[in-house]
């Protein structure tokens, strides 16, 4: 570093921009090979351009220079490389000779030129001019194996210039929130925007960030989910809304958890759980289209995203997975028998319901590889679910397992002002309890209950996690600036 530190001196005390203003390019470098890509090995033209990238490989010879210049890359483009040559006759001595000085990898330079194709058939751009237009004071590594896993996440700046792979995870991770957004608009949703801060945590059974708003003295909490303010949307007259954004949840931290993560929510009015599982199943659908990917492996197969996906009921599921009937109905001795057969650690604050879940989230979902829409829950399980049709103990509330992962859930929204008071109280008494996931009481929200909701189906579903079914990789690899543990910690 302290060497480039002096070639960039060196260049101010020479009068010379280190850092330039107004090099304007005539061609990416993407368009530079896709309008003289024919040309034939030592073949030249005199038609001119300039282009500009950085230098990522740099060969000197005595009276020629070759470096290779990267464009940044694009939604179209993961970033094009192209070689400059630079020779004596062309930039003259000592133009040459300040390239073999003051140029190095990492470099942002200018060059403009005639292209031609090398003897080796390299299309690449003969240098009249260049200039520096920014000197990088710090090396970039070499090679991507020069990055460790752990560097590579903690300077993705680096990562994306060094690895194909690490771009290519930011364009796929563009092109399905384009995907999600053509999806969701083409069936007259509306994307708005809901507040990060807020007075009250909800929407969801999860521990918030707590800050505190210095302009009105106000404690308050990151958004842990974007359900309340959707609704009161919907209150409002919005027909069919939805926000991919940003969540904020104060829990574990693992290889498909984070503590900062994005979220598609979405509402229909005049829905239900099925007509909103349609909307997903849409949605993932769309992507696999546009990603040109319905067959997805894994390690325990292949994941087949076409057709239409099965439905499961979370009380026969567990019994055909255990080999015996479990029902609403079952003791609570047989369910902790179960769980110890199985060596399912339990809370005894659990209630049955809660119990049931544990049992079917650790035997049944990890075996649920193909797109599994899991239903009828017991009512713990949603407390902004609307009660089941057919039995009140159950919610009408389901959750989309594919490769053994949940990947989102759904419901027929709880509309009734009354009842979900009832459900709120309830999970106000728990966090005052010392749940830290449990609800608060929203008295806004239960008020703008009370001026009428449509009746209306509600999707969530994690982008992180969709993008890791497509993708193979674990959540830190999706997420561009993943949140870490202090290096020095």
């Amino acid at each position: 570093m302290q060497v480039r530190r002096e070639k960039r001196q060196r260049l101010l005390d020479h009068g010379t921009e280190a850092y330039a203003f107004d090099l304007e390019r005539s061609h990416a470098l993407a368009e530079v090979r896709a309008g003289w890509g024919h040309l034939q090995a030592g073949e030249e033209t005199q038609d001119e351009v300039s282009i500009g990238g950085r230098v990522v490989f740099i060969r000197n010879t005595g009276k020629l220079a070759f470096a290779t210049l990267q464009d940044g890359f694009t939604p179209d483009d993961n970033g094009e490389r192209l070689q400059v040559m630079l020779s004596l006759a062309e930039v003259g001595e000592d133009r040459l000779a300040e390239w073999k000085t003051d140029v190095d990898l990492g470099d942002f330079v200018w060059v403009r030129g005639r292209v031609i194709s090398s003897r080796r058939g390299e299309l690449s751009v003969m240098a009249a001019e260049w200039r520096m237009a920014s000197k990088a004071l710090r090396p970039m590594p070499v090679m991507h194996k020069d990055l460790s896993e752990e560097a590579r996440v903690r300077q993705r700046y680096a990562d994306l210039v060094v690895r194909p792979e690490a771009r290519e995870m930011v364009r796929t991770r563009a092109r399905i929130t384009r995907s999600i957004r053509d999806t969701l608009e083409g069936q007259g949703f509306m994307e708005v925007e809901t507040p990060t801060l807020q007075l009250v945590h909800g929407g969801a059974a999860a521990r918030p960030f707590n800050t505190h708003l210095n302009a009105f003295d106000l404690d308050m909490t990151l958004r842990i989910a974007l359900e309340l303010y959707l609704k009161r949307a919907m209150v409002g007259g919005a027909d069919r809304v939805y926000e991919l954004g940003r969540i904020f949840r104060n829990e574990g931290i693992d290889s498909t958890h984070s503590a900062e993560f994005t979220m598609l929510e979405a509402y229909q009015s005049w829905g239900n759980q099925t007509t909103i599982a349609k909307v997903a199943q849409d949605i993932i659908q769309g992507v696999a289209r546009d990603l040109d990917c319905f067959q997805v492996e894994n390690q325990h197969g292949t994941i087949d995203l076409g057709g239409e996906w099965e439905w499961l009921g979370v009380y026969p599921g567990l019994s055909a997975a255990v080999g015996e009937e479990i029902t609403l109905d079952t003791d609570r001795a047989t369910l902790e028998a179960l769980a110890e057969k199985h060596e399912i650690d339990i809370n005894p604050a659990w209630n049955d319901g809660k119990l049931v879940m544990e049992l079917f989230g650790e035997i049944v979902e990890p075996t649920l590889q193909q797109p599994t829409f899991v239903c009828d829950y017991p009512a713990v399980a949603q407390p902004l679910a609307r009660q089941h049709r057919d039995d009140p103990r159950m919610v009408e509330a389901w959750d989309l397992i594919i490769g053994g992962v949940e990947r989102g859930t759904g419901f027929t929204e709880l509309i009734d002002p009354i009842v979900q008071r009832e459900v709120l109280t309830a999970q106000s008494l728990q966090a005052a309890a010392g749940d830290p996931e449990a609800m608060q009481l929203d008295e806004d929200f239960l008020a703008a209950l009370e001026f009428g909701a449509p009746p209306m189906g509600g999707l969530g579903l994690g982008i992180d996690r969709l993008i890791m079914l497509f993708t193979g990789v674990g959540i830190r690899e999706t997420i561009l600036f993943p949140l870490l543990r202090p290096s020095a910690h």
